[in-house]
């Protein structure tokens, strides 16, 4: 038997709605509402099975987007992303990597929802426009006016400066290795100056309610002994697993300049309920 398409691009179609909802649990929703629409199709009709089930996982997450808003206006805390355990390989596709970082995910929230699924579809999976417009019911010509927006969009927010994966993995240990001791200088002489710490606990864990700015701040808050700290793999760049307590919580840094330069810590025990197993992504 020939493999149904849904199953043989089911690690693609995961990864557009995980790019473009920010939570796993949500791109696996939007998965299984396809699953049932691609079930009632005739696929006689279907000429290019790969490009109809990306729209309609396109369709589905847009609809969830918009559906999302306000329960994201009520969350408590910073909001970031549901964080996944990948393997290594993830990072040797440079692109697919940067577009699941936690950072870019971040980036994205500050999307609207169409803006988001187009900017997703047109940068990260290089679809032509006029798939794009079918998927989010627009015109060719206004996608291509969305996508400029989104790109400049993206672009003034992104981290300034692209590091090598040896450099990120390497001020990424020598962070990792300042949690262990707790030791204040050792997490200054790691960190910019300027440094953000963002914390979500959802309401579910302890975690500051604000942004944290200023090495000072930051070092103080997170030198403490009483940790296991643990180096992993996360969207697609190396981070951090840390259990205090017999809580859990994963960090994923942003360097610049060999210094850690923004501190994204997800203790939302909620949205770690995926480091066990590596995610299977793909463009």
């Amino acid at each position: 038997m020939t493999e149904d398409p849904f199953v043989a691009h089911r690690s693609l179609l995961f990864t557009v709605a995980y790019e473009m909802l920010g939570s796993a649990a949500d791109a696996e929703d939007v998965l299984q509402e396809s699953w049932l629409r691609w079930a009632d199709v005739d696929r006689s009709q279907v000429r290019d099975p790969r490009a109809y089930l990306v729209r309609t996982v396109t369709r589905q997450a847009l609809n969830r987007l918009r559906t999302m808003s306000r329960s994201r206006e009520e969350y408590v805390g910073e909001w970031l992303p549901e964080p996944l355990l990948t393997s290594p390989d993830v990072a040797e596709d440079v692109e697919l990597a940067e577009s699941v970082s936690i950072a870019m995910l971040t980036v994205l929230e500050t999307l609207g929802p169409t803006e988001r699924a187009v900017f997703v579809l047109r940068e990260v999976f290089e679809m032509p426009y006029g798939e794009i417009a079918e998927a989010v019911g627009k015109s060719a010509a206004a996608v291509r006016q969305i996508a400029r927006r989104a790109r400049e969009h993206v672009a003034a927010r992104r981290p300034r400066v692209q590091v090598s994966r040896s450099e990120q993995q390497a001020v990424v240990e020598r962070f990792l290795a300042a949690l262990r001791t707790g030791q204040l200088q050792e997490l200054l002489d790691v960190m910019a100056p300027d440094v953000v710490l963002i914390a979500d606990g959802g309401g579910f864990a302890a975690a500051a309610p604000a942004p944290i700015h200023g090495a000072e701040l930051v070092a103080k808050m997170l030198a403490r002994p009483d940790r296991v700290v643990s180096a992993v793999w996360l969207n697609g760049a190396p981070a951090g697993r840390i259990e205090i307590d017999g809580r859990l919580a994963a960090v994923s840094l942003v360097v610049e300049n060999g210094k850690v330069t923004r501190i994204h810590a997800m203790a939302n025990p909620r949205k770690l309920t995926r480091l066990d197993e590596p995610a299977e992504l793909a463009r």
